[in-house]
């Protein structure tokens, strides 16, 4: 995935600016995103403070170890169940 030039810092501070009374178009412009990214950002980040966006990365990474966790989990099952269905 590609990593994004903002950090989630900047990007609440963008969408202030839009919610203090900028329009969307005038603040992509002057940050050089495009509208899609603009409207991309405000329906993960929108209402959200800088402390919020931090937990929410951090609870993104942890479901992340935990699928791969429980992916692991269910190969190794799947690997007993066919090594046990084999007549020696």
């Amino acid at each position: 995935m590609k990593r994004s030039r903002f950090s989630e810092e900047q990007i609440i501070g963008i969408l202030k600016e839009q919610q203090a009374g900028l329009g969307a178009k005038e603040l992509c412009r002057k940050h050089g995103i495009s509208d899609a990214t603009f409207y991309k950002w405000r329906s993960k980040y929108g209402g959200m403070e800088v402390s919020d966006a931090r937990r929410l990365k951090t609870l993104e990474s942890e479901n992340a170890k935990l699928k791969k966790m429980l992916a692991e989990q269910m190969m190794d099952v799947a690997t007993l169940k066919e090594m046990l269905g084999k007549n020696f």
